[in-house]
C-alpha cells in the first residue's frame, strides 16, 4: 500500500504564519522529481507547535496540491489518544491516503498502553494507519511484539521504523509478514533496511535531493544493488549534515539557502549556529544543488 519514497516535509512559515505558497511550491517540486508520497505534519513539519487549525490547513492544502498524483500520509499523532483520534478523523474526512501516528511521547506508556492507544485510534476511523516508532524522540520504544499485535487490526498497515536498527526491522518483518509494511524512518539506514525487506522510506533527505532518493530506490528494486549502494554512500554525507542539529532545523535551513522557503521556526526551535549553517551550505554546494 505504501511503498517507495515518501517525503517528510517541513512546514514553511512566514511572519509567524504558514506560508501556503512556499508549501505548494515545495510539494510541486517533490512531485516533479518523482516521489511516491508526501507526509505533512510529522516531526519535520513542526507538528508539535502547530495549532489545530494550522494542522488541518497544512494537511488539507497538501492533499489539494497533490491532486491524487502522489499519496499523502497525514501526520495525526499525539500523546493524547483523544487528540490523535480527532486529527485522524480530520485526515480521513479530507481523504488523506493514510495517517502517520507517533507513539505517545512524554507519557511513556507501557506496551499495553501503546497497544490500546493505537487500537482506539484505528477503531475510530477506517483510514489506513502507519505506526511511527522513534524512541530517541519520544522516550518510549514500541517492541516488535507489540507491532505484531497491532498488525492484526485491519487498518493498521505499516510502520515508520526510526530506531535505525536492521535487527528491529527484521524482527518486525519476521513476526508480521505481509500484514505490516516497514518504512525506514532514518535516511542513514534506508539502504540497509531495504536489504532486510523494508518497502520504502519516509525521508528528510528527499526534501533536498528527491531525484537521487528515487534513483536509489528504483535501482534497488530493479536488482541493481551495486548502483543502489553507490547512491547510498554518495548521499550519506548529506543525510548526516541534515541531522547536524535538531530536525527540522538543518533541512529547513538547507531549503532556505536553496530559496525554497524562509528560515523561520517556531519556538522552542530556533536557527542553528552560523558555523553549522556554513557546513550545510558547503555540503549543498558539493552536491550541486546551489
Amino acid at each position: 500500500m505504501f511503498e517507495g519514497i515518501y517525503v517528510a516535509i517541513p512546514t514553511p512559515f512566514k511572519n509567524g504564519k504558514v506560508d501556503t505558497e512556499a508549501l505548494k511550491n515545495h510539494i510541486e517540486f517533490l512531485i516533479e522529481n518523482g516521489v511516491d508520497g508526501i507526509v505533512p505534519c510529522g516531526t519535520t513539519g513542526e507538528s508539535a507547535t502547530l495549532s489545530y487549525e494550522e494542522h488541518e490547513e497544512v494537511i488539507a492544502l497538501t492533499i489539494e496540491q497533490a491532486r491524487g498524483r502522489v499519496k499523502v500520509i497525514a501526520g495525526t499523532g499525539s500523546n493524547s489518544t483523544s487528540e490523535a483520534i480527532r486529527l485522524t478523523k480530520f485526515a480521513e474526512e479530507v481523504k488523506a491516503d493514510g495517517a502517520l501516528l507517533i507513539t505517545p511521547y512524554y507519557n511513556k506508556p507501557n506496551q499495553e498502553g501503546l497497544y490500546r492507544h493505537f487500537k482506539a485510534v484505528a477503531e475510530a476511523v477506517s483510514i489506513p494507519i502507519v505506526l511511527y516508532n522513534v524512541p530517541g524522540r519520544t522516550g518510549v520504544n514500541m517492541l516488535p511484539e507489540t507491532v505484531a499485535r497491532l498488525s492484526e487490526i485491519d487498518n493498521i498497515v505499516a510502520i515508520k521504523e526510526a530506531t535505525g536498527s536492521t535487527n528491529v526491522a527484521t524482527e518486525i518483518i519476521n513476526l508480521c509478514g505481509d500484514k505490516m509494511e516497514v518504512l525506514s524512518g532514518d535516511d542513514l539506514t534506508f539502504f540497509p533496511l531495504l536489504s532486510v525487506g523494508a518497502k520504502g522510506v519516509i525521508s528528510v533527505t528527499a526534501n533536498v535531493v528527491p531525484e537521487k532518493m528515487v534513483e536509489m530506490y528504483k535501482s534497488f528494486n530493479s536488482g541493481d544493488f551495486k548502483k543502489a549502494a553507490e547512491i547510498h554512500r554518495e548521499l550519506y554525507p548529506l543525510s548526516k549534515v541534515l541531522f547536524i542539529d535538531t530536525n527540522p532545523i538543518p533541512v529547513k535551513t538547507a531549503l532556505a539557502i536553496m530559496g525554497r522557503m524562509e528560515k523561520e521556526f517556531r519556538l522552542p526551535l530556533c536557527p542553528t549556529t552560523p558555523e553549522k549553517e556554513a557546513v550545510i551550505e558547503k555540503t549543498l554546494k558539493e552536491f550541486g544543488v546551489l
